[in-house]
């Protein structure tokens, strides 16, 4: 199509996002089908003026939402995306300076998660004339860097549109790989405020609607025979299934190859929800966070399939999850970064859904011998029986969050979405949480960000809503967690979007607190308590007056306190209902025990105890370490 249109480049890039498009096999759906923005100097003028324009004349075209914070934006685009199989995500538009760098951490969240987001920062002026402004950094030793240069080492993409015609050929190389499998994450465009109201003629092709293709890759033949030949030889097989498999849409592939095999499945955090809990070849999670049924098998294992894993420390327990002298590592990942882990000669670069079609095809007769069978039936009837237990109310007034966490679990619905990120909490809902849907199960661990867990939970509502979904979804968070972000609670009611967030409250970071003592340091600096000006510590007993559920109550949603009782654990069971039941959103305040644990399901995680110490408790920390670093394996790939 010929001729052009004159525009501003904040004006051409915002109708070029309206027109991107996600194209997966006969599944069609917009890239970007929002933005985020907070407006300051910058982007007020640029990308703020034409999103009024368009919300103008063509409201449609590209709906924008307001946004309490900037790292929050980026937190709802990744939770989207996750909801969407990264077929969508939204744009994040702030203003310069600290603007801009509030998006560094949802970045480095986007870019660990393998999750698309697109971040628009703002600049400083192109041209300089008005140098320096106000928020801008100043260099004396290279006057060109800035704070969106920040950018760089934690996006998959970067660049910077120093000039208007410089646009068009980022816009499109930031959409390949925003929509690209392999290399996804953080994408970022830095805009220069005086560049964004700048005008240029823009060819009417740009802003036509453009579809992106997902790739789905099939495995290389040499590469695949060789795998299914060491797969064929295993006599005691174990799978990863980490969150490719989702990704890819490949559970379906994923059931009936282990349905036909009969080889058993652990998953990586960002790989629950690929199985049912009560598939009999789900055995949970495995590794760190593990179950004892999953980690027993992964440790005798002479094969270890891993399908669209990238194999974190928590994954492999720091490297002792594999124990077997003679294990295989067959990796099957659409990267090959991922798929040459741990020194493996067996990497199948492939997607997931299709490497699975492959292996059901070339494995017809393949079946693990009876002995095996009844080994993996029993471990799993073990940790269920465990499980249950752990969820059995104990009465106490100050409930463990094993408990709540089962409490939480039996008043949800087999779609409702679980979402969490950092404290104690993902550990306990990897052993636990029994997933009953391919997208119910939304723990962000990459990166494990306190904070993340409303705004990702908002995110995921939306994403939810624009399949046509009713699904509740339920944050869970700890109070240390609670405090880091729990503004968008407010985007929440702006836009009248339900969530139910379940509140736990221990007065302090559970799960450093636990760490700590593991490695010696006795929770220093992990409790919330009044300052002892004599000691110099806040380790005493003077619990802070902090109101949690008055802070909620503030924003405006409606809250329900559960008073600590030998009744808790019914009265949020109670209260769970409740929130169901309504049309708001809902946050629970429930006090607990952090010193309740799960269940041990044997996984080990390599933090380093220190070697020489006047304290006893770290000298005793640092036997235990060096015992468990025992088992650890040489580093290869």
């Amino acid at each position: 199509m010929g001729g052009t249109k004159r525009m501003t480049v904040s004006q051409a890039l915002v109708e070029f996002l309206a027109h991107q498009w996600t194209v997966d096999g006969d599944h069609r759906e917009r890239t970007i089908p929002g933005v985020f923005g907070i407006f300051g100097h910058g982007n007020v003028a640029g990308i703020g003026q034409a999103l009024k324009q368009f919300n103008h004349e063509q409201p449609e075209l590209m709906p924008y939402y307001q946004a309490r914070n900037e790292q929050a934006m980026v937190h709802q685009a990744v939770g989207y995306a996750r909801m969407h199989r990264r077929l969508g995500t939204y744009a994040s538009a702030a203003s310069v300076g600290p603007g801009a760098a509030n998006m560094l951490t949802g970045a480095a969240l986007a870019t660990a998660n393998r999750l698309p987001a697109l971040l628009l920062p703002s600049d400083t002026f192109a041209t300089r004339v008005a140098d320096p402004v106000l928020q801008q950094l100043e260099h004396p030793h290279d006057l060109g860097i800035q704070v969106t240069d920040a950018f760089r080492p934690v996006s998959r993409f970067f660049d910077r549109v120093q000039r208007p015609e410089q646009l068009f050929s980022i816009a499109l190389a930031a959409m390949r790989v925003l929509t690209d499998p392999a290399e996804t994450g953080a994408v970022t465009i830095a805009l220069p405020e005086d560049v964004q109201a700048e005008a240029l003629d823009v060819p009417l092709e740009f802003l036509q609607d453009r579809e992106w293709r997902i790739r789905r890759p099939r495995p290389d033949r040499d590469a695949f025979a060789q795998a299914v030949q060491a797969i064929r030889a295993a006599k005691r097989p174990f799978l990863v299934a980490g969150g490719g498999v989702l990704y890819s849409d490949a559970e379906r592939e994923l059931r009936a190859f282990v349905e036909a095999t009969g080889i058993p499945v652990g998953t990586s955090q960002a790989g629950g929800g690929v199985l049912n809990w009560d598939h009999p070849q789900n055995l949970g999670g495995v590794g760190a966070t593990g179950t004892l049924a999953a980690n027993r098998l992964a440790a005798e294992a002479d094969v270890v399939i891993g399908i669209g894993t990238r194999y974190s420390d928590f994954t492999t327990a720091s490297r002792t999850a594999f124990q077997n002298p003679d294990v295989t590592f067959v990796n099957i990942n659409v990267a090959a970064f991922d798929a040459y882990k741990h020194g493996t000669q067996l990497p199948v670069i492939a997607d997931a859904r299709e490497a699975l079609d492959e292996l059901i095809a070339a494995l017809p007769d393949l079946r693990v011998d009876g002995e095996y069978a009844e080994r993996i039936a029993r471990e799993k009837a073990e940790w269920d029986a465990t499980v249950d237990a752990a969820f059995a109310p104990s009465g106490l007034a100050l409930p463990g969050q094993p408990e709540i966490i089962g409490a939480v679990q039996q008043a949800s619905d087999p779609q409702d979405v679980v979402v969490q990120a950092a404290g104690s909490l993902p550990g306990d809902l990897h052993k636990l949480w029994r997933v009953r849907d391919p997208l119910g199960y939304h723990v962000e661990y990459a990166f494990s960000c306190m904070g993340y867990e409303i705004a990702g939970g908002i995110g995921v509502k939306r994403g939810a809503v624009e399949s046509g979904s009713e699904r509740d979804v339920i944050v869970m968070v700890g109070d240390g967690s609670y405090l880091m972000l729990n503004t968008e609670l407010v985007t929440a009611v702006a836009e009248g979007i339900k969530i139910i967030v379940v509140l736990i409250q221990n007065h302090g970071y559970a799960s450093i607190g636990h760490l700590s003592e593991t490695v010696g340091s006795e929770r220093f600096g992990t409790k919330y308590r009044a300052y002892d000006p004599q000691a110099r510590n806040f380790q005493g007993e003077d619990v802070l007056p902090v109101d949690l559920a008055m802070n909620a109550r503030s924003y405006g949603l409606d809250v329900i306190e559960i008073e600590p009782t030998e009744s808790a654990v019914d009265d949020l069971r109670a209260a769970m209902a409740q929130a169901k039941a309504s049309d708001r959103s809902t946050v629970i305040h429930i006090n607990s025990d952090p010193q309740i644990y799960a269940p041990d399901g044997a996984g080990w995680w390599d933090v380093p105890v220190a070697q020489v110490s006047t304290l006893d408790s770290t000298q005793s920390a640092r036997v235990e370490y060096e015992e468990q670093a025992k088992l650890q394996k040489p580093l290869l790939g």
